[in-house]
């Protein structure tokens, strides 16, 4: 297997503290991989390993084969960062910022340019001070996707952004996923996650608790049912995996654990189903119950 990002227990701290612990991350070629936790979780720290901006304490870190802190200027022409808080140069315009980055990769597809700043609605010719934050990420935005990199690095890129430019974000996203373009994304956007990525990592305190596809995910937990039948529902609290029954009027609400649905539906069955809904959970809900699940373990 040929890895974009290879991530081998890496760990890293700042005197007593550990920001990584033993973190692995594999990303595959032309994969949008998702990197989601809370603030101070270890996010930005990783990301940083992976640019070569902090050396990592022990274990390692690959981008395209390459040791991400000794081979780091190699590693930077192919890729493209946006941090989620851009600083740019206060007396350049957008425009010239824009073609600064493009130009330092040697690349520069000006119709490409002229698209992406009429799809984020910016003036190039407004200089960088008078940009507000929303602004100066399109800036860095525009930059990154008119050039012509192997690997997007993206730490909370949308920070600032109103939901049509997001929604532009994402279609670039989508675009360079076609061109086998490969896409780390750090968010809080849960359904910017659910719609781009093709895996997601969720780390807490430093350390990765669960990887896999958002299908993989959502087999460990439950999803929501709202069902109304012919007869009223006997004995469903005691069919296993079943959880949180509310009765509203006609309707019965709970929700079942994925494993379990057939049993469920069968036991339905009997009592002539009228109506059923089913629906799967949402990313945000499968991250804040698998924190709950950690908390409850803890205390």
């Amino acid at each position: 297997m040929s890895y974009t990002v290879e991530v081998n227990n890496l760990t890293k701290s700042f005197g007593k503290v550990n920001a990584l612990k033993g973190v692995n991350l594999q990303i595959e070629e032309g994969e949008v991989f998702a990197y989601i936790g809370p603030n101070g979780a270890g996010k930005s720290t990783t990301i940083r390993v992976l640019l070569g901006i902090l050396q990592a304490t022990s274990g390692n870190a690959k981008v395209f084969g390459m040791d991400a802190w000794k081979d780091a200027v190699e590693i930077h022409k192919r890729i493209a960062y946006v941090p989620g808080d851009v600083n740019l140069w206060p007396n350049l315009t957008g425009g010239e910022v824009i073609d600064l980055f493009v130009n330092l990769r040697g690349s520069h597809n000006k119709a490409l340019r002229e698209r992406l700043i009429r799809d984020f609605h910016l003036d190039p010719t407004k200089k960088c001070r008078t940009y507000s934050k929303g602004n100066r990420q399109k800036v860095a935005l525009i930059a990154a996707f008119a050039s012509e990199v192997d690997l997007y690095i993206l730490d909370e890129p949308t920070s600032g952004l109103d939901p049509l430019m997001e929604q532009v974000f994402q279609e670039c996203v989508l675009e360079q996923k076609k061109r086998g373009k490969g896409i780390f994304l750090s968010s809080h956007i849960m359904s910017e996650v659910e719609r781009l990525c093709d895996r997601v990592a969720i780390i807490r305190e430093g350390e990765v608790v669960e990887t896999g596809t958002l299908d993989d995910l959502r087999h460990l937990t439950r999803y929501t049912m709202k069902v109304i039948t012919e007869q009223g529902i006997e004995n469903l609290d005691k069919v296993p995996g079943v959880h949180d029954i509310i009765k509203a009027g006609p309707s019965v609400d709970f929700h079942v654990d994925t494993d379990k649905m057939g049993q469920v539906i069968n036991h339905l069955t009997q009592f002539g189903i009228v109506k059923l809904e089913s629906v799967p959970p949402s990313l945000e809900e499968l991250f804040m119950q698998h924190y709950k699940k950690e908390e409850t373990a803890n205390e």
